[in-house]
């Protein structure tokens, strides 16, 4: 199906009660290398339930929805005489990724989450077209937890009428040699790992997936590799306290390997956090424009 535009800044997702518990936050940390060396004191409490802590990115996977476009099944009535997009989830790919958290993650939980698309923009009919979603966390008292927004690149669906221009500018990285750089090495067998948060995308395990869509060996996620960068400002800035990060995006750029050794360069401006990240045995940059604000 087309986008229909404006239409589809109408479209919102049915709301959606979940529940998560310490089993799922420390899948995730483990699933972003937390934990590798049992006995490193500063990483264990992400990784065991005595003290535990929460990776405030853990949000991208701790609610399915977090992020990720409407779909048909999804979404709630149109006004009259609207008509429902749903974009060719077959040429999609993941472009920026923002968490931002109105207070910190709790280890254990219950609350609604609900998705609206905020922004569709249009690059062409051979070029496709940017779509911007956003999905709210309430929690039982109805108070908001965390605002999750996505920009996914749909190849296949441009030419549809909408503004070409208006995108939310990148984050500009200082001009100024990074302040410091942190390396994180990648397992092999990260990607079966992360994948059991949620994405089982074939693409991230299955070696013939890979090589289909034009890759040598399975990719890690995408959203494992963002949450290495949130990983790297915990271990680097804060001193592993994840209550003091209010907000972390990033802008996708290449994909890693599992096995890529990833070295993560920040800059630190007051309470702004600067970031990119790389691969520099393969000289590919994969994470651009990233920015982490610490609460005051």
């Amino acid at each position: 199906m087309p986008i229909f535009y404006p239409d589809i800044l109408d479209q919102k997702t049915a709301p959606r009660t979940f529940t998560y518990g310490d089993k799922d936050v420390m899948l995730y940390a483990l699933g972003v290398g937390m934990g590798r060396d049992p006995m490193n004191e500063t990483e264990l409490p992400f990784v065991y339930e005595k003290g535990l802590k929460v990776i405030p990115t853990a949000a991208t996977v701790l609610a399915s929805a977090g992020g990720r476009p409407a779909r048909g099944a999804d979404l709630v009535e149109q006004k009259p005489g609207h008509r429902a997009s749903v974009i060719n989830f077959l040429m999609v790919v993941h472009g920026e990724q923002k968490v931002e958290l109105h207070k910190p993650l709790p280890t254990s939980g219950t609350f609604t989450a609900q998705g609206r698309t905020v922004g569709a923009f249009d690059k062409g009919k051979d070029k496709g077209a940017v779509i911007i979603n956003e999905t709210v966390w309430t929690d039982e008292a109805g108070e908001k937890v965390a605002t999750l927004t996505g920009s996914t690149f749909a190849r296949g669906d441009g030419g549809f009428g909408g503004p070409s221009d208006g995108q939310p500018e990148p984050h500009e990285i200082p001009s100024r040699k990074a302040d410091l750089s942190v390396d994180i090495e990648t397992r092999e067998d990260q990607a079966l790992l992360y994948r059991l948060n949620g994405d089982r995308n074939p693409l991230h395990s299955d070696p013939e997936s890979a090589k289909r869509s034009g890759f040598p060996r399975p990719i890690l996620h995408g959203l494992c590799t963002y949450g290495i960068t949130c990983r790297a400002v915990l271990q680097a800035i804060t001193g592993y306290d994840p209550d003091q990060i209010l907000s972390h995006q990033a802008r996708f750029s290449a994909p890693v390997f599992p096995g890529d050794t990833i070295t993560v360069d920040l800059w630190k401006d007051a309470n702004v956090i600067s970031f990119e990240a790389r691969v520099a045995a393969r000289g590919a940059t994969v994470i651009k424009n990233g920015k982490t604000v610490l609460r005051s």
